[in-house]
C-alpha cells in the first residue's frame, strides 16, 4: 500500500502520503467541528422555540426585543460576532473580574457561545415563519376537538411547524457547519484549522485545504441525505400524488 501511494505521489501534484500520515490531526479537527456544530444547534433550537412563539404571537415589549436580537445576529457576520466576544470582552474590567471570565477567556467557549447565539437567531425566524404560515384549518380542527391553548400548540401547531421547517432547517445546519470555520481564526483546531496546520507544518500550498474541503463535502452530503429522508417521512402527505 505504501509503495502504491509512493508511485501515485510520483505522478500527482498532491502529496497524499502526508495527508494520511497526519490523519490524527484531521480527526481532532473533525471532533471539534462536530462539537461546535451539533451541541450549539441543539441549544439554539431550545432557545428558538420560545423566541419564535413570542415573535409569532406578537407579544408586547418582548416581540420587538426578539426582533432586534434576530436582526442584529442575522445582519452581522459570525466572524465579527466572534471577534467582539473573544477580543472585545477582554477589554472591560467588569468582564475580567466577573464569574464569566473563566469561560470568556477560552477560545473554544467563545466560539461555542457565538455559534449558539447566531444559530438561535436564524432558527427563531425559521420557526416563526412556519408558525405564522400554518394553515388555519389545523388550528380550527384542534379547537373543535376541545384542546386547550397549550395543547393546541404542542400537539398541532409545533409539530406541523417543525415538519414545514425541515427544508430551511437543513440549509441552516449546513450554514452552521460552514460557518464554524471561524473557530480556526482564534486558534481552535477545527477541520479547516487542521488543514492550515498541515500546510504550515510541511510548507505545503493546498494539501491541507483540499483534505479539509473533502471532509466538509462528506459531512454536507450526510446532512443533506439525513434531511431528505426526514422530508420523505414527514412531508410525504404534502407531495402531489401522481395520477
Amino acid at each position: 500500500m505504501e509503495h502504491a501511494w509512493s508511485r501515485l505521489n510520483g505522478v500527482s501534484p498532491i502529496d497524499f502520503v502526508v495527508i494520511l500520515e497526519n490523519w490524527h490531526l484531521f480527526a481532532l479537527g473533525l471532533l471539534n467541528t462536530l462539537l461546535l456544530v451539533s451541541i450549539p444547534l441543539l441549544l439554539a433550537s431550545a432557545l428558538a422555540i420560545p423566541l419564535a412563539i413570542i415573535r409569532a404571537r406578537q407579544i408586547r415589549v418582548l416581540s420587538p426585543l426578539v426582533s432586534c436580537y434576530t436582526y442584529f445576529f442575522r445582519g452581522t457576520p459570525l466572524l465579527v460576532q466572534l471577534y467582539l466576544l473573544y477580543y472585545g470582552a477582554a477589554q472591560f474590567d467588569v468582564v475580567r473580574q466577573s464569574f464569566l471570565w473563566p469561560v470568556l477567556r477560552e477560545a473554544w467557549w467563545c466560539a461555542f457561545i457565538s455559534i449558539t447565539i447566531c444559530s438561535a437567531a436564524y432558527l427563531t425566524e425559521i420557526l416563526r415563519g412556519a408558525i405564522e404560515n400554518l394553515p388555519p384549518g389545523q388550528v380550527e380542527a384542534a379547537k373543535a376537538l376541545g384542546l386547550s391553548g397549550p395543547q393546541q400548540f404542542w400537539l398541532v401547531v409545533f409539530p406541523s411547524a417543525w415538519r414545514q421547517s425541515l427544508p430551511p432547517l437543513s440549509n441552516e445546519v449546513i450554514f452552521t457547519l460552514h460557518g464554524s470555520v471561524v473557530a480556526s481564526t482564534i486558534t481552535i483546531v477545527d477541520i479547516l484549522g487542521a488543514g492550515r496546520m498541515l500546510n504550515n507544518k510541511y510548507y505545503l500550498a493546498s494539501e491541507g485545504l483540499l483534505a479539509a474541503a473533502l471532509i466538509y463535502l462528506v459531512l454536507t452530503f450526510l446532512i443533506t441525505g439525513a434531511f431528505r429522508r426526514a422530508e420523505r417521512r414527514y412531508l410525504s402527505h404534502l407531495q402531489l400524488r401522481k395520477s
